[in-house]
């Protein structure tokens, strides 16, 4: 399968655009995966968040890392044997361990996003995530992910 086709990306996360925040898997595999997004210019938070200096806000940074991080858990929990895989639900933020904002991300930037599996335990997925632009490190975090499987 392409998994650096936009399909591999909606196919397995239920994020959809406007809020859908990674364009394509570059690469993927061992409990980590690495995805980029391309910052459009014109994208309608820009008029409210800081009009004169358009910054992409750290929120909406750290939103990306948790939908790379979702679909590595996707992914993870189809590569599991039955037996294994617990019911299947939506993936939600339980924990922001730790945010570390370093570098200001600005229209048309193009973001690496990277995430990395540390620890499963029981339904708990924690993770750390990071942001480059350029290849150089834009934000930081560690956060947390379980199943949401009561979904109204």
């Amino acid at each position: 399968m392409d998994f650096t086709h936009s399909d591999f990306i909606t196919s397995h996360i239920p994020h959809r655009a406007p809020f859908l925040w990674l364009d394509r898997v570059v690469a993927l595999g061992d409990g980590e995966i690495v995805c980029e997004k391309e910052i459009d210019a014109d994208l309608a938070l820009f008029q409210g968040h800081y009009p004169d200096y358009p910054l992409m806000p750290g929120v909406i940074l750290c939103e990306a890392v948790f939908q790379a991080g979702a679909l590595l858990i996707s992914v993870l929990l189809k590569d599991t044997t039955v037996e294994e895989a617990p019911s299947q639900g939506v993936p939600v933020l339980t924990r922001i361990i730790s945010a570390k904002f370093k570098r200001q991300v600005r229209p048309c930037d193009v973001i690496e996003i990277q995430v990395a599996l540390k620890e499963k335990l029981s339904n708990a997925w924690f993770m750390k995530g990071s942001i480059c632009v350029a290849g150089k490190v834009a934000l930081k975090v560690d956060f947390a992910c379980t199943l949401a499987t009561d979904i109204r």
